[in-house]
């Protein structure tokens, strides 16, 4: 059978809008947001300097980097060199790898007398062999921070822990417990029914970087109460709740919410 000229002018016209319609619609779909899509685990840090994201394990290693240096009463100010120089050297993570042989939070290496690696990938032995280093260093306090840093790490590139001072300032204000609810995690429960909390090893694990649980200050106690909310996927905690407010494990609520039975003597964990 053969087709005029039109009949098949109007069959391959056909053709085309269809293909067209199909492809524009494809990318539509692919463009258009999930409604069913789960996020991921994350956690934001707000203070009045700003925000900063961070995934649970940074900010875990931020919290127990903060609870040490509380344990070991440190000022701030070492804190926040120390987290500059963790996140030149790792990003806050606990890395198994490195340059040679180095390893963990601090990249330190066994080679030069840190510890053993197994000890070296434990962050609250890290983080204590780091402060033990830094007291020793003349005017650490008063000097420029890649030089207290430096003197520490012996980097071949000591100038580089500077750049990280303003957000390693963002982060200790929040993670010390000195400005309130600033700390906010989220998780996905995917558990049906939930698993339970364990809050006895959420306490314990936070006695092994701060020592005593007692809450003899407000600071003290968000601190404790940052920590909690950084490692609440890690003990599944639902919500934590301290100086009359209440962190809920919700992904529809911003921040920390008002009121609740919390007080200032106790960091409540659920």
């Amino acid at each position: 059978m053969r087709f005029s000229h039109g009949v098949i002018t109007i069959a391959i016209i056909v053709v085309v809008l269809a293909v067209g319609v199909s492809v524009g619609l494809y990318f539509l779909l692919k463009r258009a947001p999930d409604p069913l899509a789960v996020p991921e685990a994350n956690c934001t840090v707000r203070t009045p300097e700003g925000a900063r994201s961070l995934d649970p394990e940074q900010a875990q290693i931020s919290a127990t980097i903060a609870a040490v240096a509380a344990r070991r009463k440190l000022p701030e100010r070492a804190v926040v060199i120390a987290y500059a120089t963790a996140l030149q050297e790792s990003k806050l993570y606990n890395v198994r790898y490195g340059d040679r042989d180095s390893v963990g939070v601090f990249q330190q290496r066994e080679s030069q007398g840190w510890g053993a690696k197994k000890q070296l990938l434990d962050p609250v032995y890290a983080t204590n062999k780091f402060f033990a280093a830094l007291v020793k260093v003349k005017d650490y306090l008063k000097i420029p921070l890649a030089e207290a840093a430096q003197a520490v790490q012996r980097s071949a590139g000591g100038y580089a822990y500077a750049p990280h001072e303003e957000e390693a300032k963002l982060l200790a204000a929040a993670f010390t417990g000195r400005v309130p609810q600033a700390v906010h995690c989220w998780y996905p429960q995917d558990g049906t029914p939930a698993p339970r909390p364990r809050t006895a090893e959420a306490r314990k694990q936070l006695g092994r970087a701060l020592g005593s649980m007692a809450i003899t200050t407000k600071k003290r106690g968000w601190l404790v109460a940052a920590w909690s909310v950084a490692h609440a996927e890690k003990y599944a905690l639902s919500r934590v709740g301290y100086g009359g407010a209440t962190w809920s494990n919700d992904l529809q609520l911003e921040g920390w919410q008002s009121g609740g039975k919390a007080s200032d003597r106790r960091v409540e964990l659920s």
